[in-house]
């Protein structure tokens, strides 16, 4: 696409050195206009990487089949269709189509046509009796044409800002598009994580409930108290009472999941199962100069910035003269048929030149704002960068020590188990105190729960990471698309 050339080039601002610094120039188009310039300090590798991680290739496009859940799957493709974030950001693009089409305007000429017939009654004389005068008319058929001579690059630097801000709007949509594909994985595993609650909480009840039956047993028997029943009932009742809010949370989360598929909540279900069905594929961040590539957020902020360079090119060109040519051609004739006569052929050909003398320092003002905005986005596209290698950093630390927690909050949930079974059995034959049974209880339902946390904290860690990393969108793809 003719608007999209510039989306072909590399990164304009980045030259990236793999084991030294970062250093970044704004080139401009103006002789004179001071650029801002800006130093990063790129990493050789992330702290929080395991070693041999830095050689290894971004993440599969479609990153979310690493978790073989067929179910998952399906929800993305469906986002991927018919998710009303992602159709939005399209219709932005759009709009910067045609706005590119708009600043482009001015850089061709305006042409227009005119077709005239006049009838007109004219006095003679000093007659002024009714009827009297001359009655003639007048038939012209023309062409205009005017054409701003773009000598001083306004126009040209116009549309080249619209054509970054057209970039904008499609990195946009791939930033809109991961977002939404790390939201529908996050959603999805915290209905998965719901589910298994509330599985652990039922399981537990009826292992509560059964230890109340064997008390009442006792109770009646004389050898059990009633304070032992009354916290054992207690302990019944706090496990059932647990179940609503977590019915709550798997509710909302699956209509969550509605919305991001475009489908009304009432007719959307989902079947889930367990987190320990999921499986977490290892994820390898590879060298963090890559990621000035590859996350589409950091390309729409340069993209931006090289938007704003250009808007201060154009104000800057808007304090010299503008020239403007303008010409016309066509017929005149007081005759229809002899209209296109030899001598009814005219033409008219002027050239204009007009300076700004004083506007209230209207222009100044302008460039001031657009180096103000200049400066913005600078800062905006640094913050872009660090952002984007503290995202991985945090992921990767999260994934890390999360995976650890949960083979840790096994042992404690296996041994929790084991300490439970004993106790029971111990207390159907008479010889443990009922104390350390409703310890032993508790200790267990309290690790279950928490290691169904820690699962979900280790898969929310994942697709954080995946997204860090900017899974699921290349250059290569982006570029292709933005051609068609």
């Amino acid at each position: 696409m003719r608007n999209f050339r510039k989306l072909q080039k590399p990164a304009r601002f980045l030259r990236v050195a793999a084991f030294g610094g970062l250093s970044l120039g704004l080139s401009g188009c103006i002789p004179g206009l001071e650029k801002p310039e800006l130093s990063l300090e790129v990493p050789a590798s992330y702290r929080a990487a395991a070693k041999g991680d830095a050689d290894a290739a971004v993440p599969a496009l479609a990153w979310w089949r690493g978790f073989r859940s067929p179910e998952l799957t399906g929800l993305m493709e469906s986002a991927q269709l018919y998710n009303l974030d992602i159709a939005v950001a399209i219709a932005q693009i759009v709009q910067a189509d045609a706005q590119a089409g708009v600043s482009g305007a001015a850089l061709l000429p305006s042409i227009s046509g005119s077709a005239n017939a006049e009838r007109q009654r004219v006095a003679t004389g000093s007659s002024s009796s009714l009827g009297g005068g001359t009655t003639f008319s007048q038939f012209s058929l023309g062409l205009s044409a005017s054409y701003i001579v773009d000598f001083w690059g306004k126009n040209r630097a116009t549309l080249s800002a619209s054509e970054e801000s057209a970039t904008v709007s499609r990195y946009n949509r791939e930033v809109v598009a991961l977002t939404t594909m790390a939201t529908v994985a996050n959603t999805y595993f915290q209905v998965l994580a719901a589910q298994d609650q509330i599985k652990a909480t039922r399981r537990n009840l009826a292992a509560a409930e059964r230890i109340l039956a064997l008390i009442k047993s006792q109770f009646a028997g004389g050898t059990a108290s009633q304070l032992d029943l009354s916290q054992q009932e207690a302990l019944v009742a706090t496990q059932r009472a647990a179940i609503p809010p977590l019915e709550v949370t798997l509710g909302q989360n699956t209509a969550a999941l509605a919305v991001l598929v475009a489908r009304a909540p009432a007719d959307f279900n989902v079947r889930g199962g367990s987190t320990t069905q999921i499986a977490v594929p290892r994820i390898t961040p590879g060298m963090p100069s890559e990621l000035l590539y590859q996350r589409p957020d950091v390309r729409q902020a340069e993209a931006q910035l090289a938007s704003s360079n250009f808007s201060v090119d154009a104000a800057r060109a808007a304090f010299f003269p503008q020239i403007q040519l303008t010409g016309t051609t066509g017929f005149q004739s007081a005759a229809l048929v002899s209209l296109f006569a030899p001598g009814a052929w005219y033409y008219t050909l002027a050239a204009g030149l007009t300076q700004p003398l004083f506007d209230g320092f209207l222009l100044e003002s302008q460039f001031k704002l657009a180096k103000g905005q200049q400066l913005q986005y600078l800062q905006a596209y640094r913050k872009a960068v660090l952002s984007a290698f503290a995202d991985v950093e945090k992921a990767l630390i999260a994934l890390q020590k999360y995976t650890l927690q949960e083979r840790l909050q096994s042992e404690v949930v296996a041994a929790s188990r084991k300490a439970f079974e004993v106790a029971e059995t111990q207390l159907r034959g008479g010889t443990v105190n009922l104390i350390t049974v409703l310890q032993t209880q508790q200790t267990l339902f309290t690790a279950e729960n928490n290691l169904v946390t820690v699962r979900l904290n280790k898969l929310l860690a994942a697709s954080s990471l995946f997204q860090a990393l900017g899974g699921g969108w290349t250059p290569a793809g982006t570029l292709a698309a933005a051609a068609q």
